[in-house]
């Protein structure tokens, strides 16, 4: 069997491994059935392994780094995620929160499946402006941080439905389940605490990488303005927390607004609006 078919069938089992863990998640949430969650979280290991082979194939086959288009970028994030996910699942022990972040991973496999371009799929000669080791750096540093993130977005919206079932003192096992408000509010600071900095080192890292393709550290390429606009979000976040003491809801809703901004900056920035990173789907 040939890379290229290794590395779709690789595809494949990625697509259906975190498939089956999101479905078991969310069913999980209405059925305290552990040996379910451990199916749930094999189904995450399985689909975290073939992601990861399905980068690394795709690094063998075209001779660079995995990150140069948008199919292969939206693959790394995915990976971001399933492993941020898988550490805090091991780090917590709360499966539960895999119902909140692992369809993330899978809606955005379905999107590659249902509208990327055939052409977007194929292993892509690096163009002039990629030749360069900062792309590594750079999008690698990305998939994690997106990953955090997204951690902290799961954690976000558990917070706010919990904190609606206490106040209309609606009373399930599912409630029970669910961690604590300061718990679920904790998960998400910290996330967001280890995302930021990362977020920080992916603007620096693109601004060299900038000077060394195109001249110059900044050109208010729509991708860099929302990217910087994701950053002053969270870096918002991070302030009214420490300078406010923002807890709770008003901090539920700032880290999911933040995670709105970090899909727009690469969906809405990479589909909606043309510039330098338009070529690439470059995060």
């Amino acid at each position: 069997m040939d890379l290229v078919a290794l590395e779709q069938y690789s595809f494949t089992i990625t697509f259906i491994g975190y498939m089956v863990a999101s479905i078991i998640y969310v069913i999980y949430l209405g059925y305290k059935n552990e040996n379910m969650a451990r199916v749930a979280t094999l189904g995450t290991i399985i689909g975290f392994i073939a992601n990861t082979a399905f980068l690394i194939l795709r690094w063998k086959i075209s001779g660079h780094p995995p990150f140069v288009n948008g199919y292969e970028f939206l693959l790394s994030f995915t990976w971001g995620i399933a492993a941020i996910y898988l550490f805090a699942e091991w780090r917590y022990g709360l499966r539960i929160i895999g119902a909140f972040v692992m369809p993330v991973a899978w809606f955005i496999l379905a999107w590659i499946a249902l509208k990327m371009p055939a052409e977007a799929k194929n292993a892509a000669n690096l163009m002039p402006a990629l030749q360069s080791n900062w792309l590594t750096i750079h999008v690698a540093t990305a998939m994690v941080s997106y990953g955090a993130f997204a951690l902290s977005f799961g954690t976000s919206v558990m917070y706010l439905i919990k904190q609606r079932m206490e106040k209309n003192t609606f009373k399930s096992e599912f409630n029970k389940r669910m961690p604590s408000l300061d718990v679920l509010d904790d998960i998400s600071y910290k996330f967001i605490a280890v995302g930021f900095p990362l977020l920080s080192f992916v603007i620096i890292s693109g601004a060299i990488w900038a000077e060394y393709a195109w001249g110059r550290y900044w050109s208010w390429d729509p991708k860099e303005t929302w990217s910087l606009i994701t950053w002053l979000v969270y870096a918002a976040y991070l302030h009214a927390r420490f300078t406010y003491g923002w807890r709770g809801n008003k901090a539920a809703w700032m880290s999911i607004i933040g995670f709105v901004f970090v899909l727009f900056t690469f969906f809405g920035v990479n589909y909606f609006l043309s510039g330098l990173h338009a070529y690439g789907g470059i995060g």
